[in-house]
């Protein structure tokens, strides 16, 4: 299969749109990125600056089709070798060569254990061959199913073929990074000092829990089309801040739109408040090896005494729906359907975990305890508030409520020091598996460390799948196992809500909640 055609999915400026002499964007950014490096994050926090930086093999358009980057053209055999040739004369920012050998060599650094990525099981799940063996530590990284032909030509091999593969390829996790500078910087190579980029910017600046300044990079491939010349990303986890700092003109674009202001705001800045629809489900996971939440009834009972609909409508209310599924009910073609106790009424519902909590040895005499962790945000703060209310009210439980930085938060919850923390996951494409694959035994983002061979094996099934409707018995087999055993219990799903100021053109998040600071552009004002 030949690449697909179309035009580059760059600043699409209107005609007669008169443009600012000064082309800078302020962007809020939420929080202080983990890292920039690409292997070692796992957040929409440090993805929304990788994606500014690094180009892909491919991209996917916000229509959902395939549009080639780094790579021109590309064929497969069978669905199972595919052959990726490169565009000619890439470069890094530095002006050196971007080569095969760069992709084999940053996706090896990917699977292999002694980086540690948070996402070393994303190859696996793509089914390129050996690369689940060696991120579990089983088999060398040189194995990996991955190969330059000559400088200008890739070859991936999949063990099978796998219906979502292109759109997973579009992941940051596997854009090309320099094998030279890293070898010779180590974990300082992201510094703005160092780094060499292969996309539309590259750092000029960073000042920790202050600001990243990224600037042009004139090397490019796809220079000619970018309009912004200089971004600056805020780290402004304060939501309250956030929109003071965007009133006062210091902020083009915010970072999100606090709940208690939403209503307010948009009958104030009207046009300005944006609100699209996001692929993404905010959750709580369990630490499943921990008791009592090593029991699935005390899970299941938490989740079921929830008033999700009160959280989606009331606390949050700006277009969220509530959330029963890991996953979401429409995804990549196919329809799921939530537990069966979703559509109980409410009191059913609190009876039945009542009992379930009961079973589990928890009563008024013995109540059941723990912590309830969140990253310090607002938003996170009123439903935390609410869910733990809901939880006293319902069925005497007492979650205590702690929050922490999202560094260190992240930090916590990789290390399993946590009874239940807040979490979401924002899709990495539009599939089922996206959502999923993360509650899989072993998979390197799941901190819940929950296990079943049953639901590992519906996903297997899964990727094998021959047709969509086969995929979807298989991913719903896996949603229905999750809603017996709740690892996590979804809360809703969301929308992305921004302030944008009305100079701003070419703002249009896709499914995935991103937008590149490259499509943009600033009119005169």
């Amino acid at each position: 299969m030949l690449s697909a055609p179309g035009a580059l999915y760059a600043a699409n400026v209107p005609e007669g749109t008169v443009l600012s002499a000064t082309q800078e964007l302020v962007r809020n950014n939420g929080s202080e990125p983990a890292s920039l490096d690409p292997h070692k994050v796992e957040s929409n926090v440090e993805f929304s600056i990788i994606r500014d930086l690094f180009d892909g093999l491919i991209a996917i358009r916000r229509d959902g089709s395939v549009e080639p980057r780094l790579a021109q053209t590309w064929e497969n055999k069978d669905n199972t070798v595919w052959i990726f040739h490169l565009r000619p004369g890439i470069t890094w920012s530095d002006g050196t060569a971007i080569t095969a050998k760069d992709f084999v060599w940053s996706w090896q650094r990917l699977v292999n254990p002694k980086t540690a990525s948070p996402y070393a099981s994303y190859p696996g799940n793509m089914h390129i061959e050996n690369a689940a063996q060696i991120a579990q530590g089983k088999a060398d990284p040189q194995s990996l199913g991955v190969r330059a032909l000559d400088d200008n030509t890739l070859e991936v091999r999949l063990t099978q073929p796998n219906a979502a593969f292109l759109p997973m390829l579009a992941h940051p996790s596997l854009v090309p990074l320099d094998p030279i500078l890293i070898n010779r910087f180590g974990d300082k190579w992201t510094k703005p000092e160092h780094i060499v980029t292969s996309g539309a910017y590259k750092i000029s600046e960073w000042v920790v829990n202050e600001k990243i300044v990224a600037v042009r990079n004139a090397r490019f491939w796809d220079n000619g089309a970018t309009v912004i010349n200089k971004v600056t990303y805020l780290p402004i986890s304060s939501e309250t801040a956030d929109v003071n700092r965007y009133r006062a003109g210091e902020i083009d674009i915010t970072n999100t739109i606090p709940v208690n202001q939403f209503a307010q705001l948009k009958k104030t800045l009207g046009d300005q408040v944006s609100v699209t629809p996001l692929l993404s489900t905010y959750y709580y996971q369990f630490n499943t090896t921990k008791p009592p939440f090593n029991d699935p009834r005390v899970r299941r009972a938490l989740n079921m005494a929830l008033d999700k609909e009160i959280i989606a409508s009331k606390v949050m209310g700006q277009g969220q729906r509530p959330a029963w599924l890991a996953s979401q009910p429409e995804i990549g073609g196919v329809t799921l359907s939530a537990p069966d106790y979703a559509a109980w009424p409410h009191e059913k519902r609190i009876n039945e975990a009542k009992k379930l909590l009961k079973e589990a040895g928890f009563d008024d005499a013995h109540p059941l305890s723990f912590n309830l962790l969140y990253n310090t945000m607002e938003t996170h703060q009123r439903i935390a508030i609410a869910v733990s209310s809901m939880w006293k009210k319902n069925l005497g439980v007492e979650a205590k409520l702690q929050n922490q930085e999202w560094k260190t938060m992240l930090d916590t919850m990789h290390t399993g020091n946590f009874d239940t923390v807040r979490y979401a996951w924002i899709a990495d494409y539009d599939d089922a598996s996206t959502f999923l694959n993360p509650f899989r035994t072993g998979d390197s983002e799941n901190t819940t460390q929950y296990s079943n061979p049953a639901y590992d094996e519906a996903l297997r099934r899964a990727a094998a799948a021959g047709d969509l409707s086969e995929r979807g018995r298989y991913y719903q087999q896996a949603e229905t196992l999750l809603g017996e055993d709740v690892p996590a219990i979804p809360v809703y799903y969301y929308v992305r809500t921004h302030l944008v100021k009305p100079w701003v053109g070419g703002f249009a998040p896709d499914r995935l909640g991103y937008f590149l600071t490259k499509d943009l552009y600033i009119k005169q004002h």
